[in-house]
């Protein structure tokens, strides 16, 4: 019995990893996107709770979550530039 109990904590850390992923990836989407279309009061507002949400998860969440948190919105801020290089090129092309 205790062998199943250990075979269920390791399936819960990969769930939870991979579920602290996808959260980075979506908070740091969010952000990003809105980021680019809001006024200056928003954008500021964007940044402090973005940064406020990584200091909280900092003190109050795991090493391992608070890392795979981190990979997800590094990947989503990564994307996210990448696909505005590409829409200029597009669009110089067209021109």
């Amino acid at each position: 019995m205790n062998q199943v109990a250990e075979i269920l904590s390791i399936i819960g850390y990969v769930i939870r990893a991979l579920g602290f992923i996808v959260l980075g990836y979506g908070v740091g989407r969010f952000t990003m996107d809105a980021y680019k279309k809001a006024v200056w009061q928003v954008q500021i507002a964007l940044a402090v709770g973005f940064f406020g949400l990584l200091v909280g998860l900092t003190n109050y969440a795991s090493a391992g979550s608070m890392g795979t948190f981190a990979i997800g919105a590094g990947a989503a801020i990564i994307l996210s530039g990448m696909t505005k290089k590409e829409e200029e090129t597009e669009e110089s092309k067209n021109k």
